[in-house]
């Protein structure tokens, strides 16, 4: 089968300054990655879609291929997935009339998803021919039920129930609930091509650990990383 790997790395980033090339333990972001995808059994092909010629210098000296340049107006901080997987298999349908079976998408800021995750999951999508996609989630530690908006200078319940207490609830009684990790999603060109969407219909879950799940978007997100490393915690 044809594994594309894809990292989504563009240069615009306003919380932490060139975060996908800021070096955490003296390496770029983009390159622990690199190094997970290319340890990977199943990924056969790992590009970067950036807009940068300074990321495009670093994934390559990691192993990655930046066969483009992603173009800029769809690298915005507004822009979807769904763009720049869409220009991706374009590009490569034009040029190179390469078309992958899977599309493993791994967001560079998740620097400590490991190799064998990413197989595993793999693994899971393909047991499952009907599936459009799957998407990596972790335990959400932070559940709905207990989230509220402000209006009118009043608490209201974010999520409506029939039942007023389910905000007293211990979370032990509460649904389990999960959220989406930016760590490894999966997506085939035909749910891309026929439903217009990154994600499709049916969706299959890739549940990961709290380290694993580790996301760096702000710079306390990034000092967490720091200090994991620097004590040997991943």
């Amino acid at each position: 089968m044809k594994i594309l790997g894809l990292i989504p790395a563009r240069i615009g980033s306003k919380r932490i300054y060139k975060k996908n090339i800021a070096l955490l333990n003296d390496k770029p972001l983009i390159s622990y990655t690199c190094f997970c995808a290319r340890e990977s059994k199943f990924i056969n092909r790992l590009i970067v879609s950036t807009d940068s010629e300074e990321i495009a210098s670093a994934a390559k000296k990691y192993g990655a291929e930046v066969p483009f340049l992603r173009p800029r107006e769809i690298s915005q901080e507004n822009s979807t997935e769904f763009e720049f997987l869409v220009h991706a298999l374009n590009w490569f349908s034009k040029y190179e009339d390469y078309e992958p079976d899977l599309i493993v998408v791994l967001y560079p800021t998740s620097p400590f998803r490991k190799p064998e995750s990413i197989d595993r999951a793999v693994e899971e999508i393909l047991k499952h021919p009907e599936a459009d996609s799957l998407r990596s989630v972790r335990l959400c530690s932070e559940h709905p039920y207990k989230m509220w908006t402000i209006e009118n200078g009043y608490l209201k319940p974010f999520i409506d129930s029939e039942n007023p207490h389910l905000h007293t609830f211990s979370y032990q009684i509460l649904p389990k609930v999960y959220i989406q990790n930016a760590s490894i999603y999966i997506t085939k060109p035909s749910t891309i091509r026929n439903k217009k969407s990154s994600i499709g219909d049916i969706v299959i879950p890739f549940v990961m650990d709290e380290i694993e799940s580790i996301d760096i978007n702000t710079p306390l997100d990034f000092k967490i990383a720091e200090l994991l490393l620097k004590n040997e915690l991943v």
